[in-house]
């Protein structure tokens, strides 16, 4: 009888002291994340525990499961003992192991996944001070401090601190601080700080009055974190001076664009700097109106012979010295305009639609809005590269036996297309044999260089990285164009393709609507009651219910 008391007080220590053990372990992971070994080391000896508790006394547990008394047994507090163990292990695992879904249509409780990738790859410790001013109205505090609070999940690397600037002024005034909600970055490489006005977008009501429309600081917050750890962002220059594409105003869309990608965009007159800056990652020229000059030429032309990145839109009829430098490359630039009945932007017959099928990056649908027609040179040839799929892009390659250029085609018009010489808008367009030039026709090309092979194959030396683009049409990524069909999208891949033995980093923009519920009184007093009373009402209501049913 001793000998089963003892039993029984045993099993009973066991699994009490192992649920403590459990418990322990549990805090300790949950507060001191940096010793996670030792935590699980406590959770593997509770574990122990509480199974050494079930085998001693493994016949009164389960008697606790099937038999009507065991409830007031030993086993039973055995058993309870182990199910809340169970439940505590299980927590513990899932603190280390857990899968978030978002259901959100803009998935704005998750981070994208380039920003994930900056933050598990930081090396550099971040504070970031966040100068907060408690029950703000706008509500920009509280995103943010999820927003960072997020970013945490992914790096060990960032600390962040809520600052009141009017309980602390001299803190405000030592990080130059004029507005609220200002977030500052800052680590031993360097200081970035984001206003408010990097996280609100505003707009006016049919008042004129203005109003917060949306909320968005992943992207203003991951450039902060790239430039204070010393990561240099990717830069594109757009070439100016010869009546190009004005990126202030023709090109804001695709600039901005740009931007939300986290490049940099400036732009560059050669005639003043006398070279392309060494933190370019590429050069634009978005359809040139005036020639440029012979040193300007000489400049490009070098920058390409050494590994240079360049993209070329040209507008029907350009001038010779652009000719010049794409033949150079293997390309003729033909005059005349694209015409194409069957696949065209209707009544625009001079404006053609490339489908997903004839185009590079197999987009749904692009148009170009009076393009010209791009030639191989007559020793080229066409090589159609097998396609994965009947829904999968044709691919084409341009290659040469006498040359280490390839020439990929970008998009090309359909079997009904020509070329028309003497394009008049106001007259309609026929095909006029001998003269005109019959399709499909290439609407861009993808250029790179290619070393040379021997008798097996193997390539011979080297030859600079060189990449270029060169597209028919300068207004189809225009802000006229932009965001019609998937004429965006084609204008960041193409700089994408571009510039992608660059280690690009592009970040996904996500804007949050900011809405308002505008109720009147009556409505604002219902839902206030409502959500006082009228739960505890139903609940009283179903047990009256159930009360008269079993009366």
């Amino acid at each position: 009888m001793q000998n089963k008391f003892a039993f029984n007080s045993l099993s009973g220590l066991l699994s009490l002291l192992g649920l403590l053990t459990l418990l322990t372990g549990l805090i300790v992971m949950v507060v001191l994340p940096a010793i996670r070994l030792a935590a699980w080391a406590i959770l593997a000896l509770g574990i122990l525990l509480m199974a050494a508790a079930l085998i001693i006394d493994f016949r009164r547990v389960s008697g606790a499961i099937t038999g009507k008394r065991g409830k007031f047994s030993t086993g039973t507090t055995v058993m309870t003992s182990i199910f809340i163990g169970i439940t505590l292990l299980a927590n513990a695992i899932s603190i280390g192991a857990y899968q978030r879904f978002d259901t959100t249509g803009l998935s704005q409780f998750t981070l994208t996944s380039q920003t994930k990738d900056v933050l598990t790859s930081m090396n550099t410790s971040v504070q970031v001070l966040g100068f907060f001013v408690p029950n703000d109205p706008s509500g920009i505090g509280g995103y943010v401090k999820n927003l960072l609070k997020e970013y945490q999940n992914y790096t060990t690397k960032l600390t962040v601190k809520e600052i009141d600037p009017d309980e602390h002024p001299d803190q405000a005034n030592k990080y130059g601080i004029k507005m609220y909600q200002t977030v500052v970055f800052e680590s031993d490489k360097g200081r970035r700080l984001v206003s408010p006005q990097e996280i609100v977008q505003t707009g006016t009501d049919q008042q004129g009055n203005q109003q917060i429309t949306g909320i968005e600081a992943e992207h203003a917050f991951t450039s902060a974190l790239l430039e204070v750890t010393g990561i240099t962002q990717k830069k594109i220059y757009f070439l100016t001076g010869h009546g190009e594409a004005n990126i202030a105003s023709d090109y804001s869309a695709a600039t901005q664009s740009l931007r939300d990608n986290l490049f940099k965009v400036d732009v560059l007159d050669l005639l003043i700097t006398g070279s392309i800056p060494d933190d370019a990652s590429a050069l634009i020229i978005a359809g040139p109106k005036k020639q440029l000059d012979v040193k300007e030429l000489a400049i490009i032309k070098n920058y390409l012979d050494n590994g240079g990145w360049v993209m070329v839109m040209l507008n029907p009829n350009p001038s010779p010295d652009m000719k010049l430098l794409l033949y150079l490359w293997g390309i003729n630039v033909v005059d005349g305009t694209v015409v194409d009945p069957t696949s065209s932007l209707s009544p625009n017959v001079s404006s053609p639609i490339v489908p997903r099928l004839r185009n590079f990056f197999g987009l749904t649908t692009m148009y170009f809005p009076g393009a010209t027609a791009f030639l191989p040179q007559p020793d080229y040839q066409p090589q159609v590269i097998p396609s994965s799929g009947s829904d999968a892009p044709i691919q084409i390659v341009w290659m040469s036996n006498n040359s280490t250029i390839e020439m990929f085609s970008l998009a090309r018009t359909s079997q009904d297309s020509w070329l028309e010489k003497n394009f008049d808008p106001g007259t309609a367009p026929v095909f006029n044999d001998g003269t005109d030039l019959n399709g499909p026709l290439d609407l861009g090309f993808l250029v790179v260089m290619t070393p040379p092979l021997d008798a097996k194959g193997n390539p011979i030396g080297t030859v600079p990285p060189t990449r270029l683009v060169v597209i028919s049409d300068a207004d189809f990524a225009s802000n006229q164009h932009f965001y019609n069909g998937d004429n965006g999208n084609f204008f960041l891949n193409l700089v994408e393709v571009l510039t992608s033995g660059k280690e690009l980093i592009s970040i996904e923009r996500k804007v949050l609507p900011f809405r308002r519920l505008v109720v009147d009184p009556e409505v604002s007093n219902f839902i206030r009651i409502s959500s006082i009373g009228l739960l505890p009402l139903l609940v009283l209501l179903l047990g009256g219910v159930i009360w008269w049913r079993r009366r």
